[in-house]
């Protein structure tokens, strides 16, 4: 993430990962979420947070998280399961189950399917956030898989030329397995800019750049600002001229994918607080098609000639989708830093809930 979504050092309070896993879970549990599913929510929330990934960490979402299974929103202990079914797909109903706590098993199905197939999709409706939509593909890297992950919902977006939205931030993320080299982790939202990074704006005070968003009328914010109120963010390319249409684009193939293909119609996507979303995975397998050793040796050579390129005047080099973020990770194993508002609604709801506060 660029620099200014970062939480300023004056305002970082650095936390144990161990300490602040446990205290997610644990307010998970008092929320209604059964152990494991708790577990496996704090997994999602933490590794965004040991990316450097904090517009979908423990900052910005367990709150959220937590209001929607207490306003109903989200069901806690959802009874998911397989309504269709072939060897090489499956479609879920989520139960309204939490992204983050029921993808990582969607994920799990496809894996097991694409090592008998070779490509499995898995297609999971009436769920709702996914988090950090980069941890699905991510899981297919240690079954030597290139993961691919795919979400819809809500009405942020405007189209081009629009003058109100139609489509959520519709996200796409892929993970290609690699040798030495740290893997292909691709991440982007159709949007500009992610929804959650405004948010991480309001927190610290910051201006959006211009081009990132629309105003009440549709029209691009064109110099910098405080964010308003409401938040309509232009698709990726900002404007026709820079290629708006190809993020139009891209977030309607997503609605396509998991809302259409699902049952929706075109008015699926709904008002951002109900907060229902639908997910895509696919898995396909290397050793379907190469050999896997050879495969990511040619991977290595691919990106360590992305790595190489002589960078331009003023930058000092160039990277590759998911390098940054792998260094991060490495940067982060003994301490995440949190923005000091998180850290006392964290031990806020923690001694409301009668659990242990958390400790810098």
């Amino acid at each position: 993430m660029l620099e200014l979504f970062h939480v300023r050092e004056s305002d970082r309070i650095v936390v144990n990962p161990a300490a602040l896993r446990d205290a997610v879970v644990a307010l998970f549990q008092a929320h209604g979420f059964p152990e494991r599913d708790a577990q496996i929510g704090a997994d999602v929330l933490l590794l965004a947070d040991s990316r450097g990934v904090d517009t979908h960490g423990v900052s910005n979402m367990l709150r959220r998280y937590l209001q929607m299974a207490d306003d109903g929103l989200v069901n806690p202990r959802p009874e998911w399961k397989i309504a269709r079914e072939t060897p090489s797909s499956a479609t879920i109903d989520c139960d309204r189950g939490l992204g983050i706590v029921v993808l990582p098993q969607v994920m799990e199905i496809a894996v097991e399917k694409a090592s008998k197939t070779g490509v499995a999709t898995v297609l999971a409706g009436n769920g709702r956030h996914a988090g950090m939509l980069a941890y699905y593909p991510m899981q297919a890297l240690d079954h030597d898989m290139i993961g691919y992950a795919v979400t819809s919902g809500g009405k942020i977006m405007v189209p081009t030329y629009g003058g109100e939205p139609r489509l959520g931030t519709n996200p796409h993320s892929w993970a290609v397995p690699a040798g030495e080299m740290p893997p292909f982790v691709l991440d982007v939202s159709s949007t500009v800019v992610a929804a959650n990074k405004i948010d991480l704006l309001r927190r610290h005070g910051s201006e959006l750049m211009p081009g990132w968003a629309a105003d009440s009328d549709g029209s691009p914010i064109e110099e910098p600002r405080l964010p308003p109120d409401f938040t309509w963010l232009l698709p990726l390319g900002s404007t026709r001229e820079n290629g708006s249409q190809k993020g139009y684009g891209l977030g309607a193939l997503a609605q396509v994918l998991t809302g259409v293909l699902f049952g929706g119609g075109p008015e699926l996507p709904v008002e951002r607080g109900a907060g229902e979303m639908n997910h895509m995975v696919t898995v396909t397998d290397v050793a379907a098609f190469s050999e896997v050793a050879q495969f990511k040796s040619r991977m290595d050579s691919f990106l360590r000639y992305l790595a190489d390129t002589k960078p331009m005047p003023g930058a000092d080099r160039v990277v590759y989708a998911g390098l940054l973020e792998h260094e991060e990770s490495l940067r982060r194993q003994d301490g995440i830093p949190l923005h000091r508002e998180v850290v006392e609604w964290l031990n806020r709801s923690l001694t409301e809930s009668g659990l242990d506060r958390i400790e810098a």
